[in-house]
């Protein structure tokens, strides 16, 4: 006999993590959204990171992008385990490489649960490890031809 749910729609997801990626081309915020559709979830956080044209007190011109091998394999790993901390019903994170314009999108991330803030929550905390645990480097030009290396972006 099966067991009984008294809860239709809210057993985890088979495989939250729906969408992965590192790329070379623009982001497209349209695509992680749909991602992470999933009709149990009543919440549904999407975060969008942007190159700004400051940093620090200077202007920013624009800036590069570059990771090690691993990074896609990284982003992975943190992706899973935030899917096993948080009631995640789907997950998706894209991140940007190469040279980006001031205003292009560098990262974006969505997280679906079945309430908004465990979406908040798990959304983040899944930006917040990337930030500080994918091997991705940024390299910013500032208008007055200086530049800098930011560890972990």
């Amino acid at each position: 006999m099966a067991p009984v749910n008294d809860h239709p729609g809210e057993q985890a997801a088979q495989n939250p993590v729906k969408l992965i990626g590192i790329r070379d081309t623009p982001l497209c915020v349209d695509e992680v959204f749909r991602a992470v559709g999933d009709d149990a979830a009543g919440g549904v956080s999407l975060f969008v990171g942007t190159v700004r044209n400051h940093d620090g007190g200077a202007d920013v011109d624009a800036l590069g992008y570059s990771c090690h091998p691993s990074a896609e394999a990284e982003m992975r790993r943190i992706a899973e385990k935030v899917a096993a901390d948080h009631p995640v019903r789907a997950l998706a994170a894209v991140h940007r490489v190469g040279e980006l314009a001031v205003g292009d999108l560098a990262i974006v991330v969505a997280v679906s649960c079945p309430h908004r803030a465990e979406a908040f929550e798990a959304c983040r905390k899944l930006v917040d490890d990337i930030k500080h645990e994918v091997p991705i480097w940024k390299h910013q030009r500032f208008s007055d031809g200086t530049e800098e290396w930011v560890g972990a972006c």
